[in-house]
């Protein structure tokens, strides 16, 4: 008499909630730390950097370029007529030298507009007669720590650098909180794993309370 084939064991946690947890959990921990993973390395190398100016203070210096142009009179008056003249005359001069970052702001005085461009890289700053057109254009580039050191801020870094910033924030969460479900689903380690993470906490909050004045 042939005996019925025996039956597999069902896998461990399969078909549960639990279960369908811990595995999408873990597959998504592994999608997101390819972004994570990279992010994190640069936001740790640049916070280093950050917390220890000394250590690349004559590294190097910003380099600054300094010339002269002269507006013609036909662009003077095109931007005098402007909604903004300020920003049309860096419009001009931007089209004649080139510059480094974004517009930033742009006004006239008397008969002198002060015009600046601000970025990651690097600033310049315009300075116009408005009577003779005569322009003084200087371009300060910025060096490589410096560079990295605003992108970690996201100071002037532009809108899509902050989509950056954000995005890394949001899936570095996200993995912390994906890592902890995993830690449900290793019960040999559970129990060290939240003792470590309530003295993580405890030093944290000691740190802040007793040593910074």
């Amino acid at each position: 008499m042939t005996k019925p084939p025996a039956k597999k064991p069902a896998p461990k946690g399969g078909g549960s909630f639990k279960g369908e947890l811990f595995r999408q959990s873990r597959i998504w921990h592994g999608y997101l730390s390819a972004f994570a993973f990279i992010a994190l390395i640069f936001f740790s190398i640049t916070g280093l950097l950050l917390n220890h100016p000394e250590w690349f203070e004559n590294a190097g210096e910003d380099v600054v370029k300094e010339q002269t142009l002269t507006l013609a009179p036909a662009d003077l008056a095109k931007a005098r007529a402007a909604a903004d003249p300020g920003k049309a005359i860096a419009e001009i001069v931007r089209q004649k030298v080139k510059l480094v970052g974004a517009y930033k702001a742009g006004e006239t005085i008397d008969e002198e507009a002060l015009i600046s461009f601000e970025s990651v890289k690097g600033r310049s700053d315009i300075t116009v007669d408005l009577v003779t057109g005569e322009t003084e254009v200087a371009v300060e580039r910025s060096d490589a720590v410096t560079v990295i050191n605003e992108l970690h801020r996201g100071k002037n870094s532009g809108k899509a650098w902050a989509v950056i910033i954000d995005a890394t924030a949001i899936i570095v969460l996200i993995l912390s909180i994906v890592g902890y479900v995993l830690f449900f689903s290793l019960r040999f380690r559970l129990k060290t794993s939240l003792i470590l993470t309530g003295v993580s906490l405890l030093a944290l909050f000691a740190v802040y309370w007793f040593l910074i004045p």
